[in-house]
């Protein structure tokens, strides 16, 4: 079973930026399509952007285009998030995963990892 770990979360105020980043052990992430999701409270969980092996193509959900980067660094076997002009509401726990080539929206494996929490506060 694949184990990612995300990390980079935390308190910013409107307006603000946050990296996350998702890696696994011995570079296995180099081997997927990476997506990203996030759940809000009381919400189902949504995806958020993916890129492909080489990260030559990128994918986002239309809230967060021009807002949000997702790049990957095959060296460190890490993907990333770059999340500026944060809102309110993108409040969320922040989780990545591996998804279809085909269907970015559909992931590989049904277990999550931790995530992390992203709070946008005034």
């Amino acid at each position: 079973q694949l184990q990612l770990v995300e990390s980079g979360g935390g308190l910013v105020q409107p307006g603000g930026s946050l990296r996350l980043s998702c890696t696994a052990s011995r570079f296995v992430l180099n081997y997927y399509v990476i997506g990203w999701f996030r759940q809000a409270p009381g919400k189902e969980r949504d995806f958020v952007a993916a890129i492909t092996y080489n990260g030559d193509t990128t994918y986002y959900e239309n809230s967060v285009k021009g807002r949000f980067t997702i790049s990957r660094d095959i060296a460190k076997g890490t993907v990333y998030l770059q999340m500026n002009s944060l809102k309110p509401e993108d409040t969320a726990v922040y989780y990545c995963a591996p998804v279809k080539s085909g269907n970015y929206y559909e992931r590989l494996y049904a277990s999550w990892g931790q995530g992390t929490q992203v709070t946008v506060f005034s």
